[in-house]
C-alpha cells in the first residue's frame, strides 16, 4: 500500500473503518457482543442492577396476561436491544422482535432468580417438547416430535401426565450445576433457595400454574399452558414455545449470556439510566420496551421519574412500546408522560 498515491490510501483506510465500524481502532468505543463470558454476563447484572425491592401481590413466577399474543401479532424482527420486565412473557417478545440482547429489569431480585432457572432449563433443553418435559418435571411422551408438533399438541400430550419426583431432583440438580458450576456464577444462598421454590412450584402445580399461585382471587386467571396457547384475533399463537424456530432463537441468546436479568425500580435513580449507557456504549439502540402494566403500580411521583428514565434510552426512532394492553411507538408513550416529566 505505501506505493499507492496518499489520498487513495487514505481513502481506503477511511472505507476499512467504515467496514468495521464497531471495532474499538476505527470508532473508539466498545464493539456490540457477540456474547458475554459468565464473568462479563455476571458483572454486567451487579454493575447495572440496585438493591432491590418488594412486589407483594404475588410471587409472579407466571403471568398473566392473555393480551400478549395480540400484541406480538404487531411486532417485527428488529435487532437491537429489547427490554422488559417480568417473567415468561418477556420470551414471547424476545422471539418476535429478535433482538441482539435484552435486559429485564424488575425491582424484585426474586424475578433474577427465576431468570436464572430460565436460563439453565433453556440451555438444558434440546428443544419445546424437552423443555416443557424439563419445566414441570413431567417425562416426555414417548413419540413426541417438537419439530412438527403444534403448541397445542404438546402440551396435549402432556395432559394426565404425573410428575415425577425422580425427574425432579434431577433436573434440579443439573439446574444448580449449570449455574454454580458450568456458568461460575456466585450466588447466593438466598438466590439458590428462591430458584429451588419456584422449581418446586411448577413441579406441584403443573402446566395449571398461574399468576396468583393458591391464592383464592376472583379474576383473570390463565394458566401457564393457556398462556402458552392464546391466540391473537387472527387465530395465531403467538407463544415463544409456539415454534420451534421462536424456542431456539430464545435458548440461543440464553446460551450467549445475552438474556441478563437485572433488578431495578423503572422509577429508580439507576438501573434504567446504567442499561442506557450501555446499550450507547456498545453502539446498539433500543428496539422494544415492554412495561407491562407498571405504571399502574406508580405514585405521580414515580410516573414522572419513570417517564425521564425512559426519555434518556438510546432508543430507535421506531422503538416500540409494549403494555399489557396494547403495543405504540415509544415516542407515543414519552408523549404522553405529564408535562413536567419532559
Amino acid at each position: 500500500m505505501n506505493s499507492l498515491p496518499q489520498q487513495l490510501r487514505a481513502w481506503l483506510v477511511w472505507l476499512l473503518c467504515w467496514a468495521v465500524l464497531s471495532s474499538t481502532a476505527c470508532s473508539g468505543r466498545f464493539a456490540k457482543p457477540a456474547a458475554l463470558s459468565d464473568h462479563e454476563f455476571w458483572t454486567l447484572i451487579e454493575a447495572v442492577s440496585e438493591p432491590p425491592g418488594r412486589f407483594d401481590v404475588t410471587e409472579n413466577f407466571v403471568s398473566n396476561e392473555r393480551r400478549f399474543a395480540e400484541n406480538v401479532r404487531w411486532l417485527r424482527p428488529a435487532g437491537g436491544v429489547y427490554i422488559g420486565v417480568g417473567p415468561e412473557q418477556n420470551f414471547s417478545y424476545i422471539a418476535a422482535l429478535r433482538p441482539a440482547m435484552a435486559f429485564i429489569v424488575d425491582i424484585r431480585r426474586e424475578n433474577l432468580d427465576l431468570h436464572l432457572l430460565y436460563k439453565a432449563l433453556f440451555e438444558l433443553s434440546t428443544d419445546r417438547a424437552d423443555f416443557v418435559s424439563r419445566l414441570f418435571s413431567r417425562p416426555r411422551p414417548p413419540g413426541l416430535e417438537s419439530s412438527t408438533a403444534t403448541v397445542e399438541e404438546i402440551f396435549t400430550r402432556y395432559d394426565g401426565v404425573p410428575p415425577s419426583p425422580e425427574q425432579y431432583s434431577r433436573t434440579a440438580t443439573l439446574v444448580r450445576e449449570r449455574l454454580l458450576a458450568t456458568h461460575a456464577l456466585p450466588l447466593l444462598q438466598t438466590d439458590l433457595d428462591w430458584i429451588d421454590r419456584a422449581f418446586k412450584a411448577f413441579y406441584v402445580d403443573g402446566p395449571e400454574i398461574q399468576f396468583w399461585g393458591s391464592r383464592t382471587v376472583h379474576g383473570v386467571r390463565p394458566s401457564y399452558r393457556q398462556l402458552m396457547m392464546t391466540e391473537d384475533f387472527s387465530g395465531q399463537r403467538r407463544s415463544f414455545l409456539a415454534t420451534e424456530d421462536g424456542f431456539r432463537f430464545v435458548k440461543q441468546l440464553q446460551s450467549r449470556n445475552l438474556i441478563v436479568p437485572v433488578v431495578g425500580d423503572f422509577a429508580g435513580p439507576a438501573a434504567i439510566h446504567r442499561v442506557g449507557d450501555y446499550v450507547r456504549e456498545h453502539e446498539h439502540l433500543i428496539r422494544g420496551f415492554y412495561g407491562s402494566n407498571v405504571g399502574v403500580y406508580l405514585n405521580a411521583q414515580q410516573t414522572r421519574a419513570f417517564c425521564r428514565n425512559l426519555a434518556t434510552l438510546p432508543a430507535a426512532p421506531g422503538a416500540w412500546f409494549i403494555e399489557s394492553e396494547g403495543v405504540r411507538s415509544l415516542t407515543s408513550k414519552l408523549k404522553a408522560c405529564p408535562a413536567d416529566a419532559k
